[in-house]
């Protein structure tokens, strides 16, 4: 990567980018971290259970030592007495490999989380070329690694020397106890140097984690036009999205227009707008909206409404208001109550005119005021 490409990646990484680099097993890790875990689990598992676990040695040991001369000889029996040592040892380490083994699966979920990728197990030729490898290793980031590692050292056999020189009376007079008791005071003094060298990688993990995440992050970061590309890659282009939206307009008119059969009434603008209305007073406790459109849909109606016999009635400020403040299958606001009554209350009384042959009732009269009081009632 050029210092050029690296400067322009000054946006962060979007979401897809996080998941596809996961998927590939890139994840923040932090190597001091798991090290400073598995320690600290380590000391904490022999502070709580390090005297069993002496004791439980001492046993194996005690065991193997004092096989009677008549038994070593009979191959059957050795198997026997190295089986019982083998089940005295494992009983007496498998508290210290259980902390150790859930410290060393908790800490990757601290920074990064668990992750599998058979592609980071592919074979990869480039891994196998010399130049490249040779290049990874003079390269700025090995020598960090190098200086960093060096002083992780330094920091951790400085901590142990301290530990060693401050008891430095008390090993040397191991030599001169008893078995058991030197045994316990040896591991009490590896404790003390473990629990020490443990708060040095604490410290050292304390400072690492927060890097490796900086340092993923800022590898994951992308160009302006990495994340135009992404998203046009992910939304399709501008005319597939046009498309798109062309055909989920299409059906949704055409579920509309299904509707249109099911109404009552159609309050008309009479030509700009058209919108269908449902009043069945068992289940609804207001008239409802089954569909509603402005100029080619509106006449798309009015078509259908008189194909199947449906009324249209021309109240140009009703079907203003119901057109903007109304959406389809939502019943009428409070504030067109009395007007939309008055349209159903016309469509009544002239069903009731054609069938006993009476003249026509004459068409409500909305008070235009009703646009402006949808409006008030809206805001």
């Amino acid at each position: 990567m050029s210092e050029r490409d690296d400067q322009e990646r000054t946006e962060e990484a979007t979401p897809k980018k996080r998941d596809d680099a996961r998927k590939k097993g890139q994840v923040p890790r932090s190597v001091d971290l798991g090290a400073a875990a598995v320690t600290l689990a380590a000391g904490g598992a022999l502070v709580a259970f390090g005297h069993g676990a002496a004791t439980g040695l001492m046993g194996m040991l005690a065991e193997g030592l004092t096989i009677p001369g008549t038994e070593i000889v009979h191959e059957d029996v050795m198997l026997r007495h190295l089986g019982e040592a083998s089940a005295l040892g494992l009983l007496a380490v498998v508290p210290l490999f259980a902390a150790m083994l859930v410290a060393a699966l908790a800490a990757p979920a601290m920074i990064g989380g668990w992750t599998f990728s058979s592609e980071s197990l592919s074979f990869k030729p480039e891994r196998l070329d010399p130049i490249a490898g040779i290049g990874r290793m003079f390269s700025v980031r090995s020598l960090v690694e190098l200086v960093k590692s060096l002083a992780k050292f330094a920091l951790i056999a400085g901590i142990a020397v301290l530990v060693i020189r401050s008891r430095l009376a008390e090993v040397q007079a191991l030599a001169t106890q008893p078995l058991g008791p030197a045994i316990l005071e040896s591991g009490r003094i590896a404790l003390a140097a473990l629990l020490a060298m443990s708060a040095g990688l604490v410290i050292i993990a304390a400072l690492d984690a927060p890097f490796q995440l900086w340092q993923y992050s800022k590898e994951l970061r992308m160009t302006q036009q990495e994340i135009r590309e992404e998203t046009k890659e992910s939304e399709g282009s501008p005319e597939t999205r046009g498309r798109i939206r062309s055909m989920q307009q299409a059906i949704a008119r055409r579920r509309m227009m299904q509707e249109v059969p099911k109404a009552d009434v159609v309050v008309t603008n009479p030509t700009h707008f058209a919108v269908a209305l449902r009043y069945d007073e068992k289940r609804d406790f207001a008239p409802v909206v089954l569909a509603k459109g402005a100029d080619d849909v509106a006449a798309r109606i009015r078509e259908v409404a008189r194909e199947h016999g449906v009324p249209t009635v021309s109240a140009p400020p009703l079907a203003r208001a119901l057109f903007r403040h109304v959406d389809i299958g939502r019943q009428i606001p409070h504030a067109l109550f009395v007007a939309v009554a008055q349209v159903l209350t016309y469509v009544l009384q002239l069903k009731m005119a054609r069938r006993r042959g009476y003249a026509p009732p004459r068409p409500p009269e909305i008070d235009p005021a009703v646009e402006t009081a949808a409006d008030t009632r809206r805001g």
